[in-house]
């Protein structure tokens, strides 16, 4: 049993199947070609860090859409149940129902970007979530929610693979980590969005603002480039250095970045299939694991949890206006993602995931211990006083020390090490155990969390004390590495 190498068909006699689903190239290739004619009132885009940029923040509206989804649920919870007489399960299958969409679009998400390109995924995610929204915002029963909520999880499920890949392949390698970190800084953004607007907008309304960030990427798709790995690897060659030259800057020599591209390209076009017998290889299962690892861990810490159930959580340690505090938590989520993605380039992966576990660690445990012995004294005491400010101190260092690191960096380091003649499927099954440990999580959090406080928060600190090890012992550091010097230090 094999599946096709992501080569194969792009210089062989199937190559009409894969072409840009949005095909620009004869656009760029004057571009570099008549750069002094066409860009010379816009001098500003010949500098390689602005030209990467702009194409950064038209495709960060996706993510902040995947967040907007995230957080869409949080405020509208009561709101919704009362206009459409939904029962509090009835409620929670809706707000479920993105992570069962997301799942169905992570198993499609790396074969569509492998053959329509990474800008046709994004197009393909983006008209899914406007309908899903406009199905919403129209609902008069519950069908209509939960039909607009999985087509949003659809769209979500292919945003969350293509948009890291295509920021990966598109960065130079000085400014890849915090190009990549702006995937997960959108996240948030949108989130907290969410949780704001959610404080003073009715929802049918709000979920009218959802269509927002999907209705301005569908345009701004046609102005950015196609990501010009995955132009090599379909063998469009003279796209391929008119997509990087426009990159680079119209001035920029990128005939070096050329020669290490076909080179990547040629090594991997030799082997026609990959088998699975062929994953046992050192070059293929060592990043496949350490990609599949890092995304399940995020998610097996419980910072869904923690995000889902706030409110719950923050009723529990005596907290009254859980609303309030949820939005804290929001924007100090935007905040430690932010300063990520301003050291990640800096100090590097490593030293920031390593950091981040052990700051959720000794967070989540201070939770746990304050729930615990809360448990066993009276309610009225000064102590369960001190107990209920500590948990909550400890709530929010979570998000704070997972934002610094876990939040952002396994979506970069994903995109960053899968080799590319197994990118399409590993990404994938990466992104699809990602969003099924996402829906068990906050399945199971709300079970966990009436059984025990205290229980539910030493399980996820055995997790990320688990995580510290994990990123000690086998995630590589990738900062300063051009994608074909990770990918051939696996052979």
């Amino acid at each position: 049993m094999s599946f096709r190498d992501d080569n194969e068909d792009g210089r062989g006699g199937g190559g009409d199947l894969r072409k840009p689903f949005l095909h620009t190239g004869s656009w760029y290739r004057m571009g570099s070609r008549q750069s002094s004619s066409m860009m010379g009132s816009t001098a500003g885009f010949r500098d390689s860090s602005i030209s990467v940029l702009a194409c950064v923040l038209i495709v960060a509206l996706g993510p902040i859409q995947f967040g907007f989804t995230c957080g869409y649920s949080s405020p509208t919870q009561s709101a919704i149940t009362k206009d459409l007489n939904l029962t509090v399960s009835e409620f929670s299958l809706f707000g479920s129902l993105s992570n069962v969409g997301a799942m169905v679009g992570a198993i499609a998400s790396g074969q569509i970007a492998e053959y329509i390109g990474r800008k046709g995924s994004l197009m393909i995610a983006a008209i899914p979530n406007i309908i899903g929204w406009l199905a919403i915002s129209f609902a008069t029963d519950s069908s209509f929610l939960y039909m607009g909520r999985l087509l949003e999880g659809f769209g979500v499920g292919i945003i969350s693979y293509t948009v890291p890949v295509y920021i990966a392949e598109i960065a130079p390698q000085n400014l890849r980590g915090g190009l990549g970190s702006v995937n997960q800084l959108s996240v948030t953004i949108g989130i907290l969005l969410a949780y704001l607007l959610g404080l003073f907008v009715p929802w049918r309304i709000l979920a009218v603002l959802g269509v927002l960030p999907c209705t301005i990427l569908i345009p701004g798709l046609f102005f950015i480039p196609e990501s010009p790995r995955w132009l090599a690897k379909m063998g469009m060659m003279e796209d391929f250095e008119a997509s990087l030259q426009v990159l680079r800057g119209f001035d920029a020599d990128i005939s070096l970045e050329v020669n290490e591209v076909k080179r990547a390209v040629a090594s991997a076009g030799r082997k026609q299939a990959i088998r699975f017998a062929d994953l046992k290889r050192k070059r293929y299962w060592f990043p496949l694991m350490v990609g599949i690892g890092l995304l399940v861990l995020q998610q097996l810490s419980g910072i869904n949890a923690v995000l889902f159930y706030s409110s719950t959580i923050f009723e529990a340690a005596g907290v009254t206006n859980g609303n309030m505090v949820t939005c804290i938590v929001g924007a100090l989520q935007v905040l430690a993602t932010a300063v990520t993605t301003w050291l990640i380039d800096r100090a590097g992966r490593r030293v920031l995931l390593i950091v981040s576990t052990i700051g959720m660690t000794l967070s989540i445990l201070l939770v746990a211990v304050s729930f615990i012995v809360k448990d066993f004294i009276s309610s009225d005491s000064n102590l369960s006083n001190i107990l209920g400010i500590l948990s909550v101190v400890g709530v929010l260092a979570m998000v704070v020390t997972f934002s610094l690191g876990m939040g952002a960096i396994p979506w970069v380091i994903m995109s960053e090490i899968l080799p590319v003649n197994i990118k399409g499927l590993a990404g994938s099954t990466a992104t699809l155990a990602n969003w099924f440990i996402v829906w068990l999580v906050t399945v199971t959090a709300n079970l966990l969390l009436t059984w025990s406080a205290g229980g539910t928060f030493i399980i996820y600190t055995v997790v990320s004390a688990f995580t510290v090890a994990f990123v000690s012992l086998w995630v590589p550091e990738t900062k300063g590495r051009t994608l074909e010097e990770i990918q051939s230090s696996f052979r």
